[in-house]
């Protein structure tokens, strides 16, 4: 009875350990919600802010790219922050700056004005982008580690399709509907801001920082005593317990995951899927569809996008990375070479290229967006964790920013046939080097994947 009794507690701690995981990875997650938001509001907007300020194709990119250049900025300075005051004290920043970024964007007065809010709103992007995946790899036991930082991609769908909801129920409303589109922002922004107060530190910074007890208490709360334990043996095992510093950044033992990391994070990009977020309706559009239409099926779009990452949540713990970041860009690079044989041979219809963008959502959403922030989170040492993910995520941003840009002068100077296969080439490059040269780390604890690359216990 005794022994009865005492598995009984055992399991309803395991479960409430569990319950309290999922719901700070959940508040972690809305840095995630307001990063897709803020990507995906601007495709509702960019018809109007076009007409609004008299924006050439150019002038058009600049200003869809504007939130991009701010997210490269705030990538770099996110991993300095994080690794200085703490992964929590950073997420509470990005929150504010979130919400006044939405409502400076939301009143701009000028195309000036304008670039320089999203800018702004693009620091708290690019540090969202990293800081909240990072939080939940360091809070989460191994087991469900894939799981729970796949949170981050669902909220990154969440706020895509929240967002091509506003776009559509306010399309609308008059001249100033784009204005009242980045208006509503500011709402989760704060939301997010408060929910924080309510969530621990992660204890992996505060091992490092010299809060041994404190990490301990807070790996108990999430994993149980055991979990702590072990979590706590394999942090005293790696050589060098401190928090890295930039020439440890450039050791020589580092270059190979640093290398595979870069690669990963500028295929993500070149493969075009910020461009389809962007520009879904332009796309939509460009291939016979109404404006109403073409808003209907943006959302539709974002819908799938949502739906699809619940994939990723049920495999990726069970089947791993590698499989999934696979059949992710071999799903990618057909639609995409569909797409670019479609306009050449002016086959596509407007609801043929709809479901091929829906395809190539599909297979982003399913597997590689979530795997992706997977890999970035707990990849890299402990040590140089901060640092290495932001300058993985600045490239990931930068060229973001180039494809972003660069996509309306593609379409309209190259046509849509040689723009989608230059993607599609980009994806079939995504697939080899997830192929050759990532090792699949489902199941391990980070020092345990530090050892795989090589670098533990050196």
């Amino acid at each position: 009875m005794e022994l009865v009794q005492m598995g009984e507690s055992a399991g309803l701690r395991m479960k409430g350990s569990l319950a309290y995981t999922l719901s700070i990875s959940t508040v972690a997650a809305l840095g995630a919600v307001m990063f897709g938001f803020d990507i995906a509001i601007i495709s509702g907007a960019v018809p109007f802010v076009q007409q609004n300020f008299g924006l050439t194709e150019l002038q058009l990119g600049w200003g869809v790219s504007s939130l991009i250049i701010g997210s490269m900025l705030g990538a770099l300075a996110a991993g300095r922050a994080a690794d200085r005051f703490g992964r929590k004290r950073t997420l509470l920043w990005i929150a504010l700056v979130f919400a006044v970024s939405s409502v400076f964007t939301a009143i701009a007065p000028t195309f000036t004005t304008f670039f320089l809010a999203r800018i702004l709103g693009g620091l708290a992007v690019g540090a969202a982008s990293m800081i909240s995946p990072l939080y939940i790899a360091e809070v989460a036991p191994s087991q469900v580690r894939g799981g729970l930082v796949t949170l981050s991609q669902l909220g990154i769908t969440v706020g895509c399709l929240v967002s091509y909801l506003i776009n559509y129920l306010l399309r609308n409303i008059g001249p100033n509907n784009w204005r009242w589109m980045f208006a509503t922002g500011a709402l989760p922004s704060v939301a997010f801001f408060v929910l924080l107060f309510f969530v621990p530190e992660s204890p992996r910074w505060l091992f490092l920082a010299g809060k041994r007890e404190k990490a301990r208490e807070i790996l108990a709360r999430v994993g149980g005593v055991e979990n702590a334990d072990r979590e706590l043996a394999a942090m005293h095992e790696v050589k060098d317990e401190r928090v890295g510093t930039l020439s440890d950044l450039l050791h020589p033992r580092y270059r190979r995951v640093l290398i595979v990391g870069a690669l990963l994070a500028m295929l993500v990009q070149m493969s075009g899927i910020n461009t389809v977020i962007a520009y879904s309706p332009i796309i939509l559009r460009s291939v016979g569809n109404g404006l109403d239409t073409a808003f209907l099926q943006t959302f539709l779009i974002g819908l799938v996008n949502f739906l699809a990452t619940f994939i990723a949540i049920l495999c990726v713990d069970k089947f791993g990375r590698r499989p999934l970041y696979m059949i992710g860009s071999t799903g990618m690079a057909i639609s995409l070479l569909l797409l670019s044989v479609g306009y050449r041979t002016g086959h596509l219809s407007g609801w043929s290229g709809f479901v091929l963008v829906l395809v190539f959502i599909a297979s982003f959403a399913g597997c590689i967006g979530p795997v992706y922030w997977i890999l970035m989170a707990e990849m890299f040492p402990t040590k140089i964790r901060g640092m290495a993910m932001s300058a993985a995520v600045f490239l990931c941003w930068l060229f973001n920013f180039v494809v972003v840009l660069l996509f309306p002068w593609f379409m309209k100077n190259l046509g849509g046939s040689v723009t989608f296969l230059l993607l599609a080439v980009m994806s079939i490059a995504m697939f080899v080097v997830a192929w050759k040269l990532v090792p699949e780390t489902t199941g391990q604890t980070l020092e345990q994947i530090e050892e795989k690359w090589g670098i533990g216990l050196e």
